[in-house]
């Protein structure tokens, strides 16, 4: 029996994979992937996907959970935190945006509606794709990093009026007073509806749902409140995407929004995925390259349009120069969600079909140049600022930490505690007393609860998910315990955990001996056995029963443990890190030159450049089981070097990735 679609999803899915695999490989985001497979499947060029439509559906899903994970990831708490640079640089950036491109269409033939319409598609940056290189970049804590996503933040809230707008802007309004003043009212209602459900309805609903301590049934009840809300938004005469990104703010609200948002997102990667394929399909490479010279002058006129217009929005924001122009440079392109707009406007006669295949190759292309400006957008932003406006300006990246973001797992050089049983509790009480910053995961719904009446930082969440690591900044911990009695859980953890930093200090508790080489492979730093330490808690009551003095048994004690931990501990793993008390962001550790690429084997430390391009300092190399110190800075690298480095987390994570 022939399943529908199933021929498509296979070439769909096989050509994405080869794609993407290559795009990875060049460091280029996944998304520039999906738009060149949806080019060469289309019917304007390979024509290999017969059911477009059914594609189109799909994709349309991708949007509602797109909408939906953007709504649970920023809550009316971080909104609120960050409401100056959304509102002032939002406003400046969409608004000025708007007004040239109306001003500009006008002047070349349009309609004051198809205009203004105009300046709705053009006002739109990618969400998507900026976010994803700032983070791959190290950048989305930066000024100019934290100030596109306070743009681009706006930018996603504002498009779901323009969508509510688009219809009067048509035209087939015969009272536009009266229906806006329907759109008020509804919105409002809206707005009123959410509020409720996300302070009182939901947070209790998914609290029960929690303690159930079902993973498919929290899955389930996200999903159905998702599209439940979509759905009566729709209903209401609104839109689709409202009511999914209204969900997200709903659920963002309650303690169990961050479980939630790292369940959904697989679904998200995959139905958005369809979402770009989708646009790339619409675009007609013929037209493309018959009309190449204009489409790549209206390219042009975006990129100088849209840079200096959220330069200034980012001057008036009183950032200095280079801050200002990284700024505009990321924020040129126009985005995924002014395709959502244009369906739109091609629905209600807005866009005509020529000017939306203008429109359609001057996205992709900008979407397509976005990764190679922004990666030499360092060296644009210092030769188009003068030398004395550099001077006065300084770094400025010193200023790493916004005034208006206050997210409390916002944590640096901090403890994350994994399971929040007797051993988690102690950890977090000595943590407390030492006034060492610590955040806890915790499963149990009930103990979340609790604990969050009592002041203390905790996130529900299954510590072995990517993204609940992320938002506990794992990355910037300086050590993570987990206590928790799941070996098999304990493994995922670890390798998640390592995925995302290879410096952090991991320490694992585990039930039995047998499980302490498999951890410790895997990246744990210390592996501490439940069944060993109860032995030794037994051998010391026996022998306090037999009047042995109590630093002999304490020495007895010792020389088991060094023994036994010595010989867990003989597996060779990731590298353990040294952490002085009191010295914040100094680490030391120990990294075994394994790669043979050129990048420092062979070289001196100065040829190498060590200190300039990974930011650590050597201390010592062991080479042929002797141990050379000082170093001289004329010293060659060599492969199979035990090297000893210090420096900060990310640079020890940069150093690692380039020697293994």
């Amino acid at each position: 029996m022939e399943i529908p679609l199933i021929n498509e999803f296979l070439i769909i899915l096989g050509l994405s994979v080869i794609i993407v695999f290559v795009l990875h490989k060049i460091k280029l985001p996944s998304i520039l992937g999906f738009l060149i497979t949806g080019i060469i499947i289309g019917p304007y060029a390979l024509s290999l996907v017969g059911s477009s439509h059914e594609v189109e559906i799909i994709s349309e899903i991708g949007v509602i959970l797109l909408l939906f994970v953007i709504g649970m990831e920023l809550s009316l708490k971080q909104l609120a935190s960050m409401r100056k640079t959304i509102l002032v640089g939002g406003i400046i950036q969409v608004g000025l945006s708007i007004v040239a491109a109306t001003l500009i269409s006008k002047l070349v033939g349009f309609e004051w509606n198809e205009a203004v319409f105009a300046g709705f598609l053009l006002s739109l940056s990618s969400t998507a794709i900026v976010l994803k290189i700032l983070q791959d970049r190290n950048e989305i804590s930066a000024p100019h990093g934290r100030n596109a996503l306070a743009i681009l933040i706006f930018q996603d809230i504002i498009v779901i009026p323009m969508i509510l707008l688009t219809p009067i802007l048509s035209g087939e309004s015969s009272n536009i007073a009266l229906e806006l003043s329907l759109l008020l009212l509804k919105t409002a209602l809206i707005v009123v509806i959410t509020f409720v459900s996300a302070k009182y309805i939901v947070p209790k609903m998914m609290f029960y749902i929690a303690k159930t301590k079902s993973k498919e049934l929290l899955l389930i009840f996200t999903l159905a409140l998702c599209f439940a809300v979509a759905w009566l938004t729709a209903e209401a005469g609104l839109s689709l995407a409202l009511g999914a990104f209204l969900a997200g703010l709903i659920i963002s609200e309650s303690d169990y929004g961050h479980q939630a948002t790292s369940m959904i997102l697989p679904f998200k990667e995959l139905f958005t995925s369809f979402f770009f394929i989708s646009i790339g399909m619409l675009l007609d490479l013929k037209f493309f390259i018959n009309h190449i010279g204009y489409v790549m002058l209206l390219v042009l006129g975006v990129f100088i349009i849209k840079s200096i217009i959220a330069t200034f929005a980012a001057a008036v924001l009183k950032y200095p120069p280079r801050v200002t122009v990284l700024t505009g440079l990321a924020l040129f392109q126009i985005g995924e969600f002014a395709f959502i707009l244009s369906k739109e406007g091609v629905r209600y006669n807005l866009l005509s079909t020529e000017m939306n295949q203008y429109f359609l190759a001057v996205s992709i292309i900008t979407m397509f140049l976005t990764p190679f400006i922004m990666l030499f957008s360092d060296k644009m932003a210092t030769a188009l600022i003068p030398v004395k406006l550099r001077k006065k300006a300084g770094d400025y990246i010193s200023k790493s930490k916004s005034d208006d973001i206050n997210d409390e797992f916002d944590l640096e050089s901090h403890l994350v505690i994994i399971g929040y049983g007797i051993n988690g509790r102690n950890i977090a009480k000595a943590a407390k007393n030492l006034q060492i910053p610590y955040i806890i995961v915790e499963m149990n719904a009930e103990t979340v609860k609790t604990e969050k009446a009592n002041s203390e930082r905790i996130l529900y969440g299954d510590a072995s998910t990517t993204h609940i690591l992320e938002t506990v900044n794992i990355c910037k911990a300086k050590a993570v315990v987990i206590a928790i009695s799941d070996t098999k859980s304990s493994k995922y953890i670890i390798s998640n955990i390592r995925a995302i930093s290879q410096s952090v200090y991991i320490i694992v508790r585990t039930r039995y001996v047998s499980n302490t080489e498999t951890l410790l492979s895997l990246g744990a730093d210390e592996v501490i056995p439940e069944e060993f330490e109860t032995s030794i808690a037994i051998l010391s009551r026996v022998l306090q029963n037999f009047f042995v003095p109590v630093d002999q048994i304490d020495e007895i004690l010792r020389a088991l443990r060094a023994d036994n931990y010595e010989l867990f501990q003989t597996q060779a793993h990731m590298p353990s890190t040294i952490k002085p008390i009191n010295i914040p962001e100094f680490n030391v550790t120990c990294v075994r030159i394994d790669a043979d690429s050129g990048k420092v084997v062979g070289k001196s430390i100065v040829e190498a450049k060590i200190r300039e391009k990974y930011g650590v300092n050597i201390l010592a190399i062991s080479r042929n089981d002797e141990m050379k110190y000082p170093i001289s800075p004329e010293e060659k690298l060599l492969q199979h070097d035990f090297i000893y480095i210090s420096g900060d987390n990310e640079s020890i994570d940069k150093f690692y990735r380039a020697v293994k």
